[in-house]
């Protein structure tokens, strides 16, 4: 089973950024989070999902394809 919730570093790890990068996309509403108690924030692992669905860039991809 997928976790559905995300420590902060394990966002991090996973999206090759800070884990004060995830601090502040959730301050800036990119990505949801929980607290789970005092000092526990927890992303949720469907607006991690979102955020890179949001970011695809596929035309990109499509238009360089043919360099491969």
């Amino acid at each position: 089973m997928q976790k559905r919730l995300l420590r902060p570093d394990e966002v991090a790890t996973f999206l090759g950024v800070s884990k004060w990068t995830i601090y502040r996309w959730v301050d800036e509403g990119r990505l949801k989070a929980t607290k789970v108690g005092p000092g526990c924030l927890r992303i949720f692992m469907d607006s991690v999902e979102a955020l890179v669905k949001e970011n695809i860039i596929n035309e990109e991809v499509k238009e360089y394809s043919h360099l491969s």
